[in-house]
């Protein structure tokens, strides 16, 4: 018996649990672990358990199965007054644009005052880029000395430090940066059970969505000492889990925010993971070692571009190609679909790109509004606060909490004609499942992480709430 997605009903399990066995990003201890039969139920009585009794979030979950914390690992050890408090705790650091520039060029052995000149060429403020730079530096020392200065070991980590053998070091994860780095430092957490708390460390210029609010930033201890007394709970974050499968596959990843590709170095990147890995040409499915916190896109990459040479010599024009696809929402029919990308969000991602996706203007709803009163099916007087509420509640149907395990798709730009369909444009779905049509196209996890979705690719696009990621609310 086969599902819509193309291969046999409970393969695709046996498959995941063969796949996480093997993969070499996942947490050993995830793997080998077996999470309680509740959690999948998860609900706000549960949450608020998990916050009590000065246990980790794995003994406090052990518990509460009636198991004892002696079974699960703790993340670390109970305060006296009851909350968490980490014995170990990793510190992923955004690397700043001043940061990014000085080691673009480094190789060019220029001076700091001939970056200075070459970024006013570009346009860019090197003064501003400095005092960016230094606030952010001074906001990571502050973190560090308050942790230290509560006997907790810590090890600061950059981006290409940060690893898988980090992770199992520590009790807890703390990224420094914005949303970007609270993305990077989730992205190598396979442990339900390891805490993950992101601070801003640069609030003027970025908007840290994803990290404690912004007074938490100049008071860290005032942070730590909640977590010591309880005053919080612990916030599972539901996250997305990928199958590939179908012919010439190829599952290794390309780490965009790493190798800062141009538009060719991007198609050559995944040509030079084709060859580096000669096992990859299989069927599937196979899990792929990443869990989407934000969002998962698929569509044509940049570099897929048609060039056409004029009359004069050396002059290009590009035409962009859109993405053709299948798609199947829920085991429903197939359906062929063209448009510019479709994008799969979780609760977390709902407030970001998926977000700006399908929001509606203001203007736009303005004019709508105005045709339906022209054709008589609205009685009421159009004003300025009636436009802008019913903007308002449209957007905010858009957004859902980051706890609930499903997604939200939807397909950018459809191209409608007598060919193609887009029977539903956007919806709520607890699987999607993608055939790629396309000839140079990627599927992008969280906007950092890129793998090949070429002709014959298909992808299962799901959540399991064994990838949640634990992260923590606290009380204010």
């Amino acid at each position: 018996m086969f599902s819509s997605c193309g291969f046999p009903c409970g393969r695709l399990r046996l498959a995941g649990r063969a796949a996480a066995r093997r993969s070499p990003l996942l947490c050993p201890r995830t793997a080998a672990s077996s999470a309680p039969p509740w959690l999948p139920l998860l609900g706000g009585a549960h949450r608020r358990l998990l916050a009590l009794g000065g246990l980790s979030p794995s003994a406090a979950a052990a518990a509460a199965a009636g198991r004892g914390a002696a079974r699960a690992a703790p993340c670390g050890s109970g305060a006296a007054g009851g909350g968490f408090r980490p014995s170990r705790v990793a510190v992923v650091v955004k690397t700043t644009r001043y940061e990014f520039e000085q080691q673009r060029y480094r190789y060019a052995g220029l001076s700091e005052e001939d970056l200075k000149q070459l970024l006013a060429l570009k346009g860019s403020n090197y003064a501003g880029l400095l005092e960016r730079h230094r606030i952010h530096t001074k906001n990571v020392e502050h973190i560090v000395d308050s942790l230290r200065n509560e006997r907790i070991e810590v090890r600061l980590v950059k981006r290409r430090e940060y690893n898988e053998e980090t992770v199992r070091w520590a009790d807890a994860v703390i990224s420094a940066g914005g949303d970007g780095t609270m993305l990077l430092a989730a992205s190598k957490v396979f442990d339900k059970f390891k805490p993950v708390i992101g601070i801003n460390t640069d609030p003027e210029r970025s908007e840290g969505h994803l990290c404690l609010p912004v007074r938490y930033t100049y008071s860290f201890p005032e942070a730590l000492q909640k977590l010591y007394r309880g005053e919080f709970r612990w916030q599972w974050r539901q996250r997305i889990r990928l199958y590939l499968e179908g012919t010439g596959i190829n599952p290794a990843p390309v780490d965009l925010h790493e190798q800062q590709l141009s538009q060719e170095q991007h198609s050559r990147a995944h040509i030079n993971e084709r060859f580096q890995d000669q096992g990859s040409d299989i069927s599937g499915p196979h899990l792929l070692p990443v869990r989407a916190l934000n969002e998962v896109f698929i569509g044509e990459s940049l570099s897929s571009r048609e060039n056409f040479k004029s009359c004069k010599p050396s002059f290009k024009f590009s035409l962009h190609r859109a993405s053709y696809y299948e798609i199947s929402v829920d085991d429903g029919p197939w359906e062929k679909q063209k448009s510019s990308g479709l994008n799969v969000c979780t609760g977390t991602g709902s407030k970001a790109w998926s977000y700006n996706i399908n929001k509606v203007a203001h203007q736009a709803v303005e004019e709508i509004l105005k045709m339906a009163k022209k054709h008589g099916s609205l009685n009421m007087p159009l004003n300025t606060e009636l436009v802008q509420k019913v903007t308002n509640d449209y957007n905010d149907c858009l957004l859902y909490s980051p706890e609930e395990p499903k997604m939200f798709f939807s397909v950018r730009e459809p191209i409608v004609n007598r060919v193609f369909s887009s029977s539903r444009q956007r919806g709520f779905s607890s699987k999607v499942c993608v055939r790629s049509r396309c000839w140079d196209a990627c599927m992008v996890v969280d906007g950092g992480t890129s793998f090949e979705f070429n002709d014959g690719a298909i992808a299962s696009i799901l959540i399991d709430t064994e990838d949640s990621l634990c992260t923590v609310l606290l009380e204010e």
